[in-house]
């Protein structure tokens, strides 16, 4: 069991970064900076975000506080990437740290202790908790991307009316 979870988690990350690839495939860079208002993130922010987040908590995954003193958090949400191709990679980055950590892990790191600002979590819950925080992002930016494209976006999962149509195929109908 404890292989097919990280089969089953890595799995679910991919499906993640691949949903942020697409949203920002579709964006120009104008798109990917823009804020609905001040009080709000870009879709920049949140990869300089998860970015961040992701190097402070896979790298030493097993040996350090997952809230590394290097980690620079409230400097996430100011504007520091410039470009389309700066957030590329970036994004890249994070998403190749925590896959090089998850592929590291053997079936007996799942019952260790790891910690997170000193809070001690099981290696399964830190990263159910780290799955949880990117899908979060990660939709956040699916729907800045569709409100700036409106009639223009392509959709990432089944297209609104198309339920029947994506079931039938779906089920060999």
């Amino acid at each position: 069991m404890p292989s097919e979870y990280l089969d089953s988690v890595i799995k679910r990350f991919l499906v993640y970064k691949a949903l942020g690839d697409k949203t920002m495939e579709q964006l120009d860079e104008e798109n990917l900076f823009w804020q609905y208002n001040d009080a709000s993130n870009s879709i920049a922010i949140i990869v300089q975000h998860l970015w961040g987040n992701m190097l402070s908590r896979w790298t030493n995954f097993l040996t350090e506080d997952g809230e590394k003193e290097w980690r620079e958090r409230d400097a996430e949400f100011e504007k520091v990437i410039n470009t389309k191709e700066e957030l590329i990679i970036k994004w890249d980055e994070g998403w190749d740290c925590l896959f090089a950590t998850l592929k590291s892990l053997t079936e007996d790191d799942l019952n260790k202790t790891i910690y997170i600002r000193k809070e001690p979590l099981t290696v399964i819950d830190a990263i159910n908790r780290q799955l949880a925080h990117y899908s979060y992002h990660v939709g956040q930016m699916v729907y800045i991307g569709k409100m700036q494209l409106n009639h223009r976006w392509i959709s990432l999962s089944i297209p609104k009316g198309n339920s029947k149509e994506f079931n039938d195929k779906m089920m060999g109908a």
